[in-house]
């Protein structure tokens, strides 16, 4: 196996230090040369590096340097290249989010946990939601409602009372966040080539923002989401700690 790796960390104090303990212990290549990228950090940082990174062919291992870590592999600076070896692959495919604002503007971005519209006023926002061009709940009320991948179901989806998804899974989450009318509406499972559309209703007295993994837009009247199987996102896990371990270890605590 190869040993150009490329070593990327967040700006924290631990995760600086660990990344200089191991560009010693190991070398260090630009990430355009490397047969891996080591992440540094916690799942923040990992999407940061997953779209920073999605055009090249390397894929990505992550080491919590952080405070959550679901997506990241334990650190420890000895015997890196051996995990490396026997680590195994996960591939996602992210959400493709376009975003309408009341100006007119159009927003695109991607989405590896959820995109999530958001109340931004004093009253609750009111979505008409459509699946494949067709509406399915004219009026929710709600502070506010999300789609995610399996691989972010355990993200804000599952704070949300949102159910998890097995990583195989080809399905999409749709959840609400605090829901009012319909009362306490539970959401819908959808396939993962389901086309998502949101229509802000009300926009001027209910002022909605839109989110992709922490990329806002505000004041939106429309949103529209769907898979991106053109995209492969590739996460390497520690064996018998991949993201399917994890996502059923998380229903069981």
């Amino acid at each position: 196996m190869s040993r150009k790796i490329a070593f990327v960390a967040s700006d924290t104090t631990i995760a600086q230090a660990a990344h200089d303990e191991l560009v010693a212990r190991y070398g260090n290549v630009a990430e355009e040369e490397a047969d891996i990228i080591v992440a540094l950090g916690g799942d923040g940082f990992m999407l940061h590096t997953l779209h920073n990174t999605q055009h090249l062919p390397a894929p990505v291992y992550g080491m919590n340097c952080g405070t959550v870590g679901f997506l990241m592999n334990e650190y420890a600076p000895e015997g890196l290249i051996d995990r490396l070896i026997v680590a195994e692959e996960e591939v996602i495919n992210p959400l493709s989010m376009r975003a309408v604002t009341a100006k007119g503007a159009v927003y695109e971005a991607l989405a590896i946990n959820e995109v999530s519209l958001l109340r931004a006023g004093p009253q609750a926002a009111k979505l008409q939601i459509s699946v494949d061009g067709r509406v399915r709940l004219d009026e929710l009320v709600c502070d506010g409602a999300l789609l995610c991948t399996p691989a972010g179901s355990t993200a804000y989806n599952y704070s949300a009372h949102g159910p998890i998804l097995p990583i195989g899974s080809d399905v999409l989450a749709l959840t609400a966040m605090a829901a009012f009318r319909p009362r306490r509406w539970r959401g819908a499972l959808l396939p993962k080539n389901a086309v998502v559309r949101f229509d802000v209703l009300q926009h001027e007295k209910r002022p909605v923002m839109a989110d992709a993994d922490s990329r806002s837009v505000t004041d939106v009247v429309s949103v529209e989401i769907r898979s991106s199987s053109d995209i492969a996102h590739r996460i390497l896990f520690d064996p018998g700690h991949g993201l399917e371990e994890r996502l059923i270890r998380e229903q069981f605590v």
